[in-house]
């Protein structure tokens, strides 16, 4: 089990920038990938981008390739999300959550985070 404890949950005007981070703790994450989910209100929960920790290899969604980055430092056990030039309609509440590099679904989850774009 891993535990995640997202932080964020902040307030950005139009085209600013945010970057919410999510430590892990509990098993190593050599063999894991942390994936990044954002859920609009009234949405479905989106799949945004992952980051393996072996390889640092990196996948996004196609709708958010160019405004956000995905990062990691194994230091310290820590995931980041970059978002740029976010819009109002953009604002979300931000999940972290991990699974093992051979299985299909996300075990473990952050408690989430809601950003706030306005103006």
């Amino acid at each position: 089990q891993v535990r995640l404890v997202e932080s964020g949950g902040e307030t950005v005007q139009p085209g600013g920038s945010l970057r919410p981070s999510c430590a892990a703790s509990g098993r190593t994450l050599s063999h894991f990938i942390v994936g990044w989910f954002r859920q609009a209100p009234g949405k479905e929960r989106e799949y945004v981008a992952g980051i393996t920790w072996y390889g640092e290899r990196k996948t996004y969604a196609d709708s958010v390739k160019s405004q956000s980055t995905v990062s990691r430092d194994n230091t310290k056990n820590t995931a980041y999300l970059q978002m740029n030039d976010l819009r109002p309609e953009e604002a979300a509440v931000d999940y972290c959550a991990v699974r093992n590099a051979g299985a299909q679904d996300f075990g473990d989850w952050s408690q989430g985070t809601q950003d706030t774009v306005s103006s």
